[in-house]
């Protein structure tokens, strides 16, 4: 029987989601539900039972008629043969979650290298043991490969960029497995945000608290440690939601997706919206460095929270 839900699922993944459609799909259940047991009440093995049912009834075209689904189907197959969406096989997600889950690594290992790399000509003015010759160069080295793993992660994610250029779709059963690994990291991905944001709000602490020139180095640690954890969480979210987003919204299949992906009244407002969060992040820092007022800049964040779902209501287009 979960053969053939499973199959049932597929032939109206691409299907309008209205109550009419869904009216059908529960009716044709149940006609295959009936015809699966009635083979099997009369000895039928499993497995012809299930390609019976499937042969007598896997053909929504034939079925569209009696299941009052002409204009549905009509209106499918139009926008199939205009729209030729890639298929995403549950390999490829795998493929490409796991992907997302190094590139999270690459990405946020590599900005954590140049927030800290400014500690090592700090420590070499402060200190008699390192020279500045030498804090320079590790500065400019920790720079090095925070590029090198950036130019390294953009290689390997070209044979993804179809996800973002071709009208793709996947099957339910891929979508609720990126479904039950989104609900499982929500979790994770709550605590890493937390500290991170934490470690990002409060770095002036030690600075204030104990008067020594090393404590300034424990600020940007903090700072590096608290943006790699915030980067590497979002990045593996959003991963996430973007295969979720695959799928055409007004189709059944499309109920999967989480809404993430919001769209604007207008290019400028796309835009503005899509550089929100860094630039209001090199603010703070920008900021916070030039007046050292680490106790109150913090002060940014939950104004820009504000302003933010302000923006994002005002310029949300209307669906």
């Amino acid at each position: 029987m979960e053969t053939i839900r499973n199959y049932l699922e597929t032939m109206f993944a691409n299907m309008p989601n209205t109550p009419e459609v869904k009216r059908a799909k529960d009716e044709l259940l149940q006609m295959m539900e009936d015809k699966y047991n009635e083979l099997i009440a009369e000895g039928v093995n499993e497995n012809a039972a299930v390609g019976t049912v499937i042969s007598e009834f896997g053909n929504l075209d034939e079925l569209a008629e009696s299941l009052g689904l002409e204009k549905e189907v009509d209106e499918v197959n139009n926008r199939q043969e205009n729209v030729n969406r890639r298929f995403v096989s549950m390999d490829e997600v795998k493929a490409y979650l796991s992907h997302m889950t190094k590139s999270a690594i690459f990405v946020s290992v590599g900005v954590m290298l140049c927030i800290i790399s400014v500690i090592f000509p700090i420590i070499g003015d402060i200190s008699s043991v390192v020279s500045e010759g030498l804090s320079v160069g590790l500065m400019f080295l920790s720079i090095a490969i925070a590029v090198g793993l950036f130019v390294f992660n953009g290689i390997i994610s070209g044979e993804w960029t179809y996800l973002r250029r071709e009208p793709c779709q996947i099957d339910m059963a891929t979508a609720e497995y990126v479904k039950d690994r989104l609900r499982n990291f929500r979790p994770i991905s709550a605590i890493l945000l937390s500290v991170g944001v934490l470690l990002c709000a409060f770095c002036w602490v030690p600075v204030a608290a104990i008067q020594n020139e090393y404590m300034t180095v424990s600020l940007f640690l903090m700072v590096g440690f608290g943006v790699m954890l915030i980067i590497y969480s979002s990045m593996i979210s959003k991963g996430m939601a973007r295969i979720l987003g695959l799928n055409d919204t007004t189709t059944i299949s499309g109920t999967y997706s989480d809404g993430a992906n919001v769209e604007y009244t207008s290019k400028t407002a796309e835009v503005i919206m899509s550089v929100y969060w860094p630039t209001i992040t090199c603010i703070y820092l920008c900021v916070s460095f030039l007046t050292f007022a680490w106790y109150i800049t913090w002060i940014i964040w939950p104004i820009a929270a504000v302003l933010h779902k302000i923006f994002g209501t005002a310029w949300a287009k209307e669906v």
